[in-house]
């Protein structure tokens, strides 16, 4: 068979086949015998039908099949030869047959991989954030995990911030009511910021069975754009004031953060063990962003379309997945592929210079550093040796332990070889939480 390759651009090659005829008319003879002998058909014994019969019927599907073979036999070898390194599928397409008429011409377009250049990441400053859990840090998360589990009480008094009121509600713009303009038994925590912060003013200070009328202008951004920028008049009966009651940092309270014997010392260990892993986790997944940013700003390469269109794919896939599983129906919603170039092509990028980086310094992952990754893992579920039994149990799980063992394997030569320079980080900022919030 005859091949010849051209080079298109960069990382694009065409490769050009002739596939002889009289071979192709061979094998599909061949495979047509084969399938005779065992063929069934009514009106004749097994293995006798006519081999004409069998070829009327089977012969153009045996055809394109043994072409399709005999193709993907030339390219594999093609390619082999030349020492090509395809990155993603080859278009393959029929050309006009040649001069001798004998033989079926093919072209396959194709891109190969890059060569990747790694570049000197000593001048590369990393930004390495640095906390210490502290007392008052988990003071702060138990005072969270109170708030999550807060109770409300009735009470006779005017609402006041951080109180629950419930009320009935109507809206009017230009004496007619508009969508989403009423309300019924809405219950609405003063301060929460739920509610436009007009709404929840006028609200402030009435006491149960109170009626209040005021005026609300929607401001020009608002979600609702037939009322964005329009004056609504209100009126609303408060039903009832509830006041918070925190629970109280007691056995109970320990019981209902999976305590079983209710120890508040034990409580505030778990809490303290479960924030430091936390921390961890998210000091070490910025320090792995900017580190794995560094080596892609410092390294040069071409990234090929066609990785590019299947990471675009596996993203969209997982997208669609992800809303289905939510319970939205994806039928008439489509997803723009655009939405995900940008990730697509990052992910792609990274992963081939990581390749490469593994490659020349030899940073795969030993099975101690898989293991160490599973356990670290399963340390967050109740049961850890099970998960790890479970994890081991299947080679495509344990893949992914395996790709977060090497990936740390390239920040911490990162580190190694780049500026680090360390940056003090409060708690409230890193958890991403106000102060008022904490």
């Amino acid at each position: 068979m005859q091949t010849s390759i051209e080079t298109i651009s960069k990382l694009e090659r065409r490769l050009n086949m002739a596939v002889p005829a009289d071979q192709i008319d061979k094998a599909v003879e061949q495979r047509l015998k084969e399938m005779s002998r065992t063929m069934k058909m009514h009106g004749f014994r097994p293995g006798k039908v006519p081999l004409k019969l069998v070829a009327q019927q089977y012969g153009p599907q045996i055809r394109s099949e043994v072409i399709g073979d005999a193709v993907q036999k030339t390219f594999t070898e093609a390619v082999r030869e030349q020492n090509l390194r395809v990155a993603g599928y080859p278009r393959i397409e029929k050309k006009d047959e040649q001069s001798d008429g004998r033989d079926l011409a093919f072209s396959a377009t194709f891109e190969v991989y890059p060569e990747v250049t790694l570049g000197d990441v000593s001048n590369s400053r990393i930004e390495r954030l640095a906390l210490t859990v502290s007392d008052a840090d988990i003071e702060k998360t138990l005072s969270i995990l109170r708030q999550q589990r807060v109770a409300y009480e009735q009470i006779s008094r005017p609402a006041a911030g951080g109180d629950r009121v419930t009320v009935d509600f109507i809206g009017k713009i230009d004496g007619v009511e508009f969508a989403g303009g009423k309300g019924s038994g809405m219950p609405i925590v003063l301060g929460e910021g739920r509610m436009l912060a007009d709404f929840e003013k006028n609200v402030a200070g009435a006491s149960a069975g109170e009626s209040r009328t005021f005026d609300l202008r929607f401001p020009d951004d608002y979600g609702a754009k037939e009322v964005a920028g329009k004056t609504a008049s209100f009126e609303v009966k408060v039903i009832k004031v509830e006041a918070p009651k925190l629970p109280e940092v007691d056995a109970e309270f320990a019981r209902t953060l999976g305590v079983e014997d209710g120890d508040t010392g034990k409580m505030r260990q778990e809490i303290r063990a479960n924030v430091e892993r936390e921390v961890k986790k998210r000091i070490e997944s910025d320090l792995k962003q900017k580190a794995m940013q560094a080596l892609l700003d410092a390294s040069q390469f071409d990234v090929p379309k066609s990785l590019i269109d299947m990471e675009l794919q596996r993203l969209v896939q997982a997208a669609r997945a992800d809303l289905e599983n939510r319970g939205i129906k994806m039928e008439n919603m489509p997803i723009n592929p655009e939405m995900f170039e940008t990730q697509a092509k990052h992910r792609v990028s990274l992963g081939l210079v990581i390749g490469e980086l593994v490659k020349q310094k030899n940073l795969t992952a030993t099975p101690q550093q898989v293991r160490a990754a599973v356990d670290d893992y399963a340390q967050t579920y109740e049961h850890p040796a099970e998960v790890v039994k479970w994890l081991y149990s299947d080679a495509q799980r344990l893949s992914e332990f395996e790709g977060i063992a090497v990936e740390a394997n390239v920040v911490k030569w990162l580190l190694e070889h780049a500026k680090v320079e360390d940056k003090a980080i409060g708690f409230d900022e890193l958890m991403g939480r106000t102060g008022a919030q904490a």
